[in-house]
């Protein structure tokens, strides 16, 4: 039976919203002015050449990076000075590009440390979660081994379990696929499905285009700290409204 035309379906929440969000090293302006709404469950792919602001602008959604001007909120909070960061950053979990493991723990450590010391879980939950989570990402086997005798693709899946320890609505991954071998870069794919199946909010900057391609619900394409172009992904890589969206496909898939 066919859905009456006289009905609409409910949108999703907002899950992050800005609004003329700007910030500035000294006179140099890194992101100007970003519009953006992200709704819950959605995955989005943050494009653009590199300098555009990308990295800056997810740091500022956990506020590693603060803004200077403009507003941020998460879930309806508005995010400033007097955020709580701890509960923030429980919320809005990050995967950096260079993975930032404790190279003096254990994988099973690394993924403890925080849900004992933030949010003061006993030492046998911690490790339940720990566990569950990295058989989630499908290293579980190596929980007692050190970062330096993992490969990069491993240590990619040990900080994308960490960063779930904490059981954020929100993930952010700054290149989750940067040299990462083909296999590999088709798991973290597995996992940020597995993710927003879970409910939980995806966005990641990416030069890897055929990556953002078959991820990503919606590109946001950025260029001198600007957002130039927000369009779902498939007519994004058909045929970007914006010259400079244009000419950044044309260069990056002739690569």
């Amino acid at each position: 039976m066919k859905d009456d035309p006289g009905t609409s379906v409910m949108p999703r929440p907002v899950a992050l919203q800005a609004r003329a969000l700007s910030r500035y090293h000294g006179d140099f302006t890194v992101l100007d002015g970003i519009d953006l709404e992200i709704r819950k469950g959605e995955k989005i792919a943050i494009l653009g050449p590199s300098g555009a602001g990308k990295s800056t602008l997810i740091r500022c959604f956990n506020r590693i990076e603060v803004h200077d001007s403009g507003t941020l909120s998460i879930n309806g909070q508005v995010i400033d000075r007097n955020t709580d960061l701890v509960k923030l950053r429980g919320m809005v979990g990050l995967v950096f590009q260079d993975y930032n493991l404790f190279p003096h723990l254990s994988v099973l450590d690394n993924c403890t440390l925080a849900p004992r010391i933030v949010r003061n879980a006993a030492p046998v939950d911690a490790r339940n979660l720990a566990l569950e989570f990295l058989e989630k990402v499908g290293i579980a086997e190596q929980a007692g081994k050190y970062p330096a005798q993992l490969s990069g693709g491993q240590q990619q899946r040990v900080a994308i379990a960490r960063a779930l320890c904490m059981q954020p609505e929100i993930m952010l991954f700054d290149e989750p696929t940067a040299a990462l071998d083909p296999e590999a870069i088709s798991d973290v794919k597995n996992i940020i499905n597995d993710l927003c199946a879970a409910g939980i909010t995806t966005v990641f900057v990416t030069h890897e285009m055929g990556f953002a391609r078959h991820v990503a619900d919606r590109v946001m394409f950025m260029d001198c700290g600007k957002i130039l172009e927000t369009a779902p992904a498939t007519s994004f890589f058909h045929s970007p409204d914006s010259p400079r969206a244009r000419a950044f496909l044309d260069r990056m898939l002739c690569l």
